[in-house]
């Protein structure tokens, strides 16, 4: 059986006392190449909102939505007594500890703010974010995989992996299942969606919130729990349960854009 051993270092870039690490340059390129990828689906034209102007201008609101609410996210969804009793602990960022869903959360409190600061229909705005994400998403779990963490259960497949921290039995490479899922499978389809003509409004968004959704719980069955956590009464994981609502209200409003509920034209 062929058995993968990752040992790599958590830090890509030492100089003195500045260290660059993995993680960092994956949100870098996420935010970057997310950013050029908006600009190409939108259009230049002043009159047409969202525009190249307005993805420039949100790209300071979305970093602060994803670091903000990605941080909080994890305080409250995963280690809330601990940092409860360690609040100082919720500002060192670089030991770690950032949720999606909160991150999430954050993005979408800053679109809305935005959107209604600037005049735009929230959902074509959202719809052009929402096709750009997995790009972020992709870089995010190869960083995981590099460091080692939020790696799977044990498996006898030829496919396992052993991690540093991890014993020395082999486990899922849960990271990478998920940046192949949440990253390049539902880039694809939601390109595919936005350079369709008859896609309504809100579509994108909502297939987003249900692929999404429906791809990091398939992959929670085969990833280790938190192990502040475990499994929520015994059965399913802190991430499967903040699924639900994701999963949910994707359905929902791709069911209002297939009536025109939430705007008639598409985005530029």
């Amino acid at each position: 059986m062929n058995i993968f051993y990752m040992s790599m270092d958590p830090v890509a870039l030492s100089l003195g006392p500045i260290v660059i690490r993995w993680y960092a340059l994956a949100y870098l390129a996420g935010f970057i190449l997310g950013w050029r990828y908006c600009l190409g689906l939108v259009s230049d034209d002043e009159n047409v909102k969202p525009n190249k102007d307005n993805i420039d201008d949100f790209l300071t609101w979305a970093i602060i939505g994803v670091i903000l609410g990605g941080r909080l996210g994890y305080v409250f969804f995963y280690n809330f007594n601990y940092y409860m009793d360690n609040p100082m602990d919720i500002l060192k960022v670089w030991q770690g500890g950032m949720s999606f869903h909160g991150g999430m959360l954050g993005v979408m409190v800053s679109m809305i703010a935005y959107a209604s600061f600037k005049k735009i229909n929230v959902f074509k705005l959202s719809d052009v974010i929402c096709a750009a994400a997995p790009i972020g998403l992709f870089f995010g779990r190869i960083a995981n995989f590099i460091n080692g963490e939020l790696y799977g259960m044990k498996t006898n497949g030829s496919w396992g992996v052993v991690f540093q921290d991890s014993g020395i039995a082999p486990r899922h490479p849960s990271q990478l299942y998920e940046a192949f899922l949440e990253g390049i499978v539902l880039f694809v389809f939601l390109r595919i969606l936005m350079k369709h003509p008859n896609v309504k409004t809100g579509t994108v968004t909502g297939v987003f919130l249900l692929g999404y959704g429906l791809f990091r719980a398939l992959v929670e069955f085969v990833r280790e729990p938190d192990p502040q956590l475990g499994l929520i009464w015994d059965m399913v994981s802190m991430g499967q349960i903040l699924c639900m609502p994701m999963i949910i209200g994707g359905v929902i409003l791709v069911m209002f854009a297939s009536l025109g509920r939430l705007g008639n034209e598409k985005n530029a």
